[in-house]
């Protein structure tokens, strides 16, 4: 798909977060764990909460679902999938179920597809060797076999928490207790709170043990309680509105939980410490247009903020560095590299590091040949964004990526009052 996006004269809009992705993921996997039906509400179905709700079904549930909400049905136990788990691109579907898929004891194979199976997995290569238990990848996909023990885990902190996640949600189910310690640096700290708030939600318990927060007991032989349970607004997604309406004014953002726990909700300490100007009312915040200045941003909680952050960097005078920034790097695309080469074409002065990248901002900027996705959603609507807050038309080519997380995109930023034109494959 190909969008072709062309500034408004004036850019407003009211714009209602997407409801969270990262806790949609953790809701429905509670839910499919629990014993009787759960509801979940304020649900966006995109292609990553497709791949987790189908796994849902192979995990044993009965899942229906429908225009923003999906009933999960469970039955209290992890089933032998009858087939494979296709995960699709979904990093966190894959890595939050290997260990819970892993307690049905049965040979178990994972498929997806794009760079999936190209992303670090030997956190969990490593604890399955350790307990003889069967783990083996290839570029198509991943098979297991047996189920982990319960016992004591240590984990580093500055790889994907997801791993952690995946642990958190399988060892309650044991009948013995664990514990899991994260060794220092503990990067993606919220995204693990996250998964605690879930559990506690679905009647499941895990408690830091030091006041550090590195070391976790779990109990054994808990359950899943089903509930019914509405899905937060999105700070990841809200991120790339609220970085439009610091740069241009005239944007509001509805349905943002001001006591999230989501890490991405940085953005707005993020955009204040650039001189941002915005009001918060409840779940509602108003921005301003604001001039902006470059500061130094620690990527090491919110990664995802990222590409958009490089957008931001663009329109804040002076220097920009953007730190603890390397595991952009292993996402659906190299985020850095592939953010460098887009912002270049207009004119951006752009240099990075495995690890940093520096951003010189408020210079002249031109309008940019065609524009590529590299198959990343982020990126798509980082790009979409940086033509809107420099008032050039872009032409962005592989756009069809935003419906990994947030199908309706386009349609929402045409709320603002930009043109948006959209071709599919075919160029119809």
């Amino acid at each position: 798909m190909t969008a072709h996006i062309t500034p408004p004269a004036l850019l407003k809009g009211r714009i209602t977060a997407p409801p969270s992705k990262s806790m949609a993921h953790r809701a429905v996997l509670c839910a499919a764990l629990a014993d009787g039906t759960s509801r979940l509400t304020n649900l966006d179905i995109s292609q990553d909460i497709d791949a987790t709700l189908k796994a849902a079904a192979q995990l044993g549930a009965t899942v229906t679902r429908g225009d923003g909400w999906a009933e999960i049905r469970g039955r209290g136990r992890v089933e032998t999938p009858s087939g494979p788990v296709d995960c699709c691109e979904s990093g966190s579907t894959l890595r939050f179920l290997v260990p819970v898929m892993s307690l049905c004891g049965q040979p178990v194979r994972f498929c997806g597809r794009g760079r999936l199976f190209q992303r670090p997995m030997g956190v969990y290569q490593q604890l399955f060797d350790e307990q003889g238990l069967e783990f083996r990848q290839d570029p198509e996909g991943l098979s297991i076999r047996g189920a982990i023990a319960p016992g004591d885990y240590r984990l580093r902190g500055d790889v994907s928490s997801q791993f952690i996640s995946g642990l958190l949600f399988a060892l309650p189910l044991l009948q013995g207790d664990s514990t899991l310690t994260i060794e220092p640096p503990f990067e993606s700290r919220s995204y693990v709170e996250l998964t605690l708030a879930a559990l506690r939600d679905f009647g499941v318990q895990a408690e830091w043990t030091d006041e550090g927060r590195t070391a976790l007991h779990i109990p054994g032989g808990q359950r899943y309680q089903s509930r019914d349970y509405q899905v937060e607004g999105d700070y990841s997604q809200a991120a790339f509105f609220a970085v439009l309406g610091a740069v241009e004014g005239g944007i509001q953002l509805d349905g943002l939980r001001p006591g999230s726990l989501q890490g991405d909700r940085a953005i707005l300490d993020i955009l204040q410490r650039c001189g941002a100007k915005f009001d918060c009312q409840g779940g509602a915040v108003r921005f301003e247009k604001s001039s902006l200045s470059g500061q130094t941003i620690d990527l090491a909680d919110c990664p995802d903020l990222g590409p958009i952050l490089m957008t931001l960097a663009l329109f804040c005078q002076g220097q920009t560095r953007i730190v603890n920034a390397g595991r952009l790097r292993l996402k659906e695309s190299d985020r850095i590299a592939a953010m460098e080469q887009e912002l270049r074409k207009f004119g951006a002065q752009v240099e990075s590091s495995q690890d940093t990248v520096t951003v010189q901002g408020g210079l002249p900027l031109h309008a940019p040949g065609p524009l590529e996705g590299h198959n990343d959603h982020r990126v798509v609507m980082s790009l979409a964004v940086a033509g809107l807050c420099a008032g050039l038309p872009v032409t962005i080519q592989g756009a069809g990526a935003v419906a990994k997380s947030w199908p309706g995109f386009f349609e929402v930023l045409a709320g603002t009052g930009a043109g948006i034109e959209v071709e599919d494959a075919e160029g119809m």
